[in-house]
């Protein structure tokens, strides 16, 4: 008998396997716009009818990082789906945008049925948390990549009405920045994260008294927040101007890209509690603040600015949704490209 494709490396009955796995997955999060299901060539769906004079279609692709070798190196897979779709949905958000449905693309060596389906769970999950649909995807064998690592791609595709996009046009000095609580780390600065625990030879069930007693793994695989249905309402209820996804590069990266010219967003750190996570890792890698701050979110997931007559009725909303906000700064006048500082 001749050569296979699955002598080849690729399991096409293991890919089928996992189709099957995950279709229970995707089914709890259909929204009625769906018009096809799971296991297609494309998902379909429609916008939705009557509830949109001039919609406009938002998009977004993000990725996990390298908090995946943290997740596989810890045996546990059920959680980094969520932060895949948080990435996405989040940036989405700032646009004031809805997330309408998600794709996601899974690449291995080879196809552990099991491990693929509990990270499609986690997607699954992220996509309920959201409220949008998980349409389709791709699960690819790359036969010769390392063992059981993968890694992860999603792409999001959201609406918001046109005359209610936020550009951040009508922001202006004198108005309010306010944070909104991450629930750690997040999934950005892993690196920087991997490389801190290497040279202090910390390993992932070490338990720092820093740390509450939880395992150092169970604290950076805590899922990214993912903030949809707490900033629509938001949105809903109070002028929301521009919004900020802290991501890659913090606060002075990201909050500037919501900012017109001529101001810069002034955060005052004493405003806001700075997670337990990030002064441990701040003191175990010897890291100064500045690299914190353009690194790690330091406490602040999203951003939004009000103007000062709206920042009660926005934190007591977000407080009673679950969602801790504070109001950790202000927009000043400046000169030049925008920008985003952090005083301590």
């Amino acid at each position: 008998m001749g050569l296979t494709y699955k002598d080849a490396g690729v399991d096409i009955e293991a890919g089928d396997a996992l189709v099957e796995r995950i279709k229970p997955f995707a089914a709890r999060t259909l929204r009625p716009e769906v018009v096809s299901g799971v296991g297609g060539f494309g998902g379909l769906f429609a916008i939705p009818p009557g509830k949109y004079r001039e919609p406009v279609l938002v998009s977004g692709t993000d990725g996990v990082g390298t908090k995946l070798k943290i997740a596989i190196a810890a045996g546990k897979h059920d959680t980094v789906g969520i932060d895949l779709v948080a990435m996405s949905v989040n940036d989405v958000l700032t646009s004031g945008a809805e997330p309408l449905f998600f794709l996601d693309y899974l690449a291995t060596g080879r196809l552990d049925v099991d491990q693929a389906a509990e990270v499609v769970r986690g997607i699954a999950e992220g996509c309920a948390r959201a409220g949008c649909t998980l349409l389709g995807g791709e699960t690819a064998e790359h036969p010769g990549a390392h063992g059981n690592e993968y890694d992860l791609a999603g792409f999001c595709v959201g609406i918001v009405e046109r005359s209610r996009i936020l550009t951040g046009a009508s922001i202006r000095p004198g108005d309010a920045v306010v944070g909104l609580a991450s629930t750690g780390v997040h999934s950005n600065g892993f690196s920087l994260v991997r490389r801190i625990l290497s040279d202090a030879r910390v390993p992932l069930d070490a338990r720092p008294p820093e740390l509450g007693g939880k395992t150092v793994a169970e604290v950076l695989l805590e899922p990214t927040r993912i903030y949809v249905k707490d900033v629509l309402a938001l949105i809903e209820t109070v002028e929301v101007k521009g919004l900020a996804h802290v991501t890659g590069s913090g606060i002075p990266g990201n909050v500037p890209r919501c900012l017109p010219e001529g101001t810069r967003a002034v955060l005052e750190a004493r405003r806001w509690p700075r997670l337990p996570v990030f002064d441990w890792l701040q003191r175990l890698g010897g890291v100064s603040d500045a690299e914190m701050d353009s690194t790690f979110n330091i406490g602040l997931g999203m951003v939004a600015v009000v103007s000062p007559a709206a920042v009660t009725q926005a934190v007591s909303l977000l407080a009673g949704r679950g969602v801790p906000a504070w109001e950790v700064g202000r927009i000043e006048a400046s000169t030049g490209e925008p920008m985003a500082v952090v005083v301590r």
